[in-house]
């Protein structure tokens, strides 16, 4: 693993003020390199659903958010990169535990990154989902000044 472009702490910043709805999940990065990132979303009585099982939108927001940071540690700190299409698919029932994001990007371009996800139940080896994604990124621009 290569060194990220963007340090543990300064992603964990970006993603609670940033991404604020993902961040109040109390998303904690384990270790970021270049073009991966492993996530730690700890279990809340508020994720479950009926069935006793951690709810869709809590893991697709976690899959999110770990792509976004697999991105930017190649890229750095871009903040308007942005995803333009994701899928999940739910592979088992996640356990009433934290939930574990496993990101990596398998290509990135000048405009589009492209990467995979895996979720777990943390403890478990195998994955309760997979998701893959695609983030765009900005191009590089001046400052655009206004002229009255």
């Amino acid at each position: 693993m290569g060194e990220s472009a963007i340090a543990a702490a300064e992603l964990e910043t970006l993603i609670r003020e940033g991404v604020p709805l993902v961040g109040s999940y109390g998303v904690a990065v384990e270790s970021v390199g270049a073009g991966t990132i492993r996530l730690r979303m700890p279990y809340r009585e508020d994720f479950v659903r009926p069935g006793g099982t951690v709810t869709g939108p809590a893991l697709f927001g976690l899959a999110d958010v770990a792509l976004y940071g697999a991105v930017l540690s190649l890229i750095g700190r871009v903040e308007l990169a942005v995803t333009t299409s994701m899928t999940i698919n739910f592979l088992r029932r996640p356990g009433q535990r934290a939930v574990i994001a496993e990101a990596r990007v398998l290509k990135l371009g000048k405009r589009l990154a492209y990467g995979d996800i895996l979720l777990y139940s943390e403890g478990e080896d195998d994955p309760v989902a997979h998701v893959t994604g695609t983030y765009s990124i900005p191009p590089d621009r001046p400052p655009v000044t206004m002229l009255a």
